[in-house]
C-alpha cells in the first residue's frame, strides 16, 4: 500500500470533503482537516463538518480540538498537524489532507513564512494602544514575546513594532522565528496535490444550497447555544462566515433574510480569495468537474492521479 500524502484543495462547497472521504475509504487512509474553523468544538453546522457516520468509517484529525472561546492560529495548526502526518504514515496509511484555508495549506507545505496578511482589527487595536499608552508600552510587550525582533527594531519605529505584534497575535509565533522557517523552494515530491475546479456558476449554486442547508438544519439554534455558553466566543470564532452574520441577526441588527443573503455574499467573497491563493500554489493537478459528473467517476480520476 502506497503511504504518501494527498492534498485535496478547492473553494468552499466545491465537494472536496466528499472526495477526501471517498479517497480515504478507498485507500485505507486517514483525513487531516486543513480548516481554521473546523478546529472549534460545537461549531458544526456553520463549518460544514463531516457527518458523524463519515467519522465512524474514516479517522479524521484536526477537527474539534479547541474550545470556541480559545484563540487559534496558523502556528498552532502547524505544530499540531505535522506530528499527526508522521504518525499516520508510521501506521502504514496514506495521508488525505483536505481543506480550503489557504494560509494553513501554504504553511503545511512550505513552512511558516514571515507573516500573514494584515488583520485590520488587530492592527487598529495596536495603533489605538500606541496612541493611548504610548509606543514604549508596545515595545515592552514585543520585548517580552519576541526579544530577538525587539533587538532589531528601534523603539520609535511604530510601523515595525506594530507589525511584529500583529504577526504574533495572528500566528502565536514570534516574527523572528517565522522568518527562518519559510522555504518556498521546498520539494513537494511526497505530496500529490489535487485541486477541484468547477464553473463559477456551478460553484455559486452549490454555495447557496449549502447556506440554505445550514439554516434548515439549525444554524441559528447552534449560534444561540454558543452565545449562551459561560465563556464568550473568541474573536476568530465570532468572525467565522455564517456565525458573524447570525450573531448580527440575534443582536437585532438585521433580519434573518438579510443575514442569510450576507452569508451568501461573504461566502462568494471567501471563494474569490481562495481562487487567488490557489493560483500561487505549484504542483496542483486540477480536476475540472461538471455538475453532471458522477461522484464515482470523480473518485476514479483522483485515484488515477494518486497512482
Amino acid at each position: 500500500m502506497k503511504t504518501g500524502k494527498i492534498l485535496i484543495l478547492g473553494v468552499t462547497a466545491s465537494g472536496k470533503g466528499k472526495l477526501a472521504f471517498e479517497l480515504a475509504r478507498r485507500l485505507n487512509g486517514e483525513i487531516v482537516s486543513i480548516d481554521s474553523m473546523k478546529v472549534y468544538r460545537r461549531m458544526d453546522i456553520g463549518t460544514a463538518k463531516p457527518a458523524p457516520d463519515r467519522r465512524q468509517h474514516v479517522q479524521y484529525h484536526m477537527i474539534d480540538i479547541v474550545e470556541p472561546s480559545e484563540a487559534f492560529s496558523v502556528g498552532l495548526f502547524v505544530d499540531k498537524a505535522l506530528p499527526i502526518l508522521d504518525q499516520i504514515q508510521q501506521r502504514g496509511r496514506p495521508v488525505v489532507a483536505v481543506g480550503g484555508t489557504a494560509l494553513y495549506i501554504k504553511a503545511l507545505l512550505y513552512g511558516l513564512f514571515d507573516g500573514p496578511g494584515a488583520d485590520p482589527s488587530i492592527r487598529d487595536e495596536l495603533w489605538q494602544m500606541a496612541q493611548i499608552e504610548g509606543l514604549q508600552g508596545l515595545y515592552r510587550e514585543l520585548s517580552g514575546v519576541d526579544p530577538e525582533a525587539a533587538g532589531r527594531i528601534h523603539i520609535n519605529d511604530a510601523k515595525r513594532i506594530i507589525r511584529a505584534l500583529e504577526v504574533f497575535r495572528i500566528t502565536g509565533k514570534p516574527i523572528s522565528r517565522l522568518q527562518t522557517q519559510f522555504n518556498p523552494d521546498k520539494s513537494l515530491d511526497d505530496w500529490t496535490i489535487i485541486g477541484i475546479r468547477r464553473d463559477k456558476i456551478d460553484e455559486n449554486r452549490r454555495m447557496n444550497l449549502r447556506v440554505k442547508r445550514m439554516i434548515d438544519t439549525g444554524l441559528v439554534e447552534e449560534v444561540k447555544a454558543l452565545l449562551a455558553e459561560a465563556k464568550p466566543l473568541s474573536r476568530q470564532a465570532r468572525s467565522a462566515i455564517g456565525y458573524a452574520e447570525i450573531i448580527e441577526h440575534l443582536a437585532g441588527r438585521t433580519c434573518l433574510e438579510d443575514a442569510v443573503e450576507q452569508i451568501k455574499k461573504d461566502t462568494r467573497r471567501l471563494a474569490k480569495g481562495q481562487r487567488t491563493w490557489f493560483k500561487t500554489f505549484r504542483g496542483v493537478q486540477w480536476l475540472d468537474i461538471q455538475p453532471e459528473d458522477p461522484p464515482e467517476q470523480i473518485v476514479e480520476r483522483a485515484v488515477a492521479l494518486w497512482r
